[in-house]
């Protein structure tokens, strides 16, 4: 099915029969995006991304389970969600480059340490606490997410969620009147996936030791501390890493900006 971006929904079956929909965009070595909470492919943000990224690669964008036109299942594993990138990668030919954003980054970290066919792994800001710095979410978060959910509470639970990740309530406010909060309301019942992915948000480094392939960590140099310090500790945590960090950005970066270092480091 075409629509007016020229990009084709398709599906890749994952290993437990969940269909996984996903837009191929370009042409070339494949880039797979992996996006953070919240996030699914027809987010202005991705779809900037695959379109700066189509001319040097075929770019797919993918709904993680439970958004967008990707089915799920009743019960949750991060390890199924692992399974559903492999089976995206594979329907694209195997040994792909892969982009992952905040929490899509851990989960992209994951995957790469549990032998997921990638070449090279870029990822911006993952959001693990390293370096004594941040703030450790509560250790219920994930309960009290899944409890609002069954609750129909769900602009409570994105609420909730946002302010775990240090939006001042203010903003929180704003965004309830922006015309993009409807889509964070329409994800908000995967936030616990999120959460599982992030654990205790504490620094894998015994996984990330067995991640094999060259992997750039991008932050914001306009982050908060715990960030920059995040890509900085995954850069020196995988064998083949490294970090960088982007003038005048933040964690909502800007595609503009982050297009020219990932064409950089997936052409190398």
């Amino acid at each position: 099915m075409k629509n007016d971006s020229n990009r084709t929904k398709r599906f890749a079956v994952s290993k437990d029969g969940t269909r996984i929909a996903y837009d191929a965009v370009g042409k070339g070595r494949a880039v797979i995006l992996v996006g953070g909470a919240f996030s699914y492919r027809t987010f202005p943000g991705l779809q900037k991304l695959a379109g700066l990224l189509a001319p040097d690669f075929t770019v797919v964008n993918y709904d993680r389970r439970g958004r967008g036109d990707s089915e799920d299942q009743k019960t949750y594993e991060v390890q199924r969600e692992v399974e559903d990138l492999d089976a995206v990668i594979e329907a694209n030919g195997g040994d792909a480059r892969v982009w992952g954003l905040s929490s899509g980054a851990a989960l992209a970290l994951e995957a790469a340490a549990s032998g997921v066919g990638m070449v090279r792994l870029a990822l911006y800001e993952p959001p693990y606490l390293a370096g004594g710095k941040g703030r450790v979410p509560p250790a219920q978060q994930r309960a009290q997410l899944e409890r609002l959910i069954a609750e129909g509470k769900r602009d409570e639970a994105v609420k909730y969620f946002l302010r775990l990740m240090g939006a001042p309530g203010f903003a929180i406010t704003m965004m309830r009147i922006m015309p993009f909060w409807p889509r964070l309301r329409a994800v908000a019942h995967t936030l616990p996936y999120d959460a599982a992915i992030m654990g205790d948000y504490s620094l894998p480094a015994a996984r990330l030791a067995s991640v094999r392939m060259p992997v750039l960590a991008i932050g914001g140099a306009k982050s908060p501390a715990a960030l920059q310090e995040a890509v900085r500790q995954v850069g020196k945590a995988v064998p083949h890493g490294e970090s960088r960090l982007l003038e005048r950005q933040n964690h909502n970066v800007s595609m503009d900006a982050l297009a020219p270092v990932l064409r950089s480091f997936f052409l190398a």
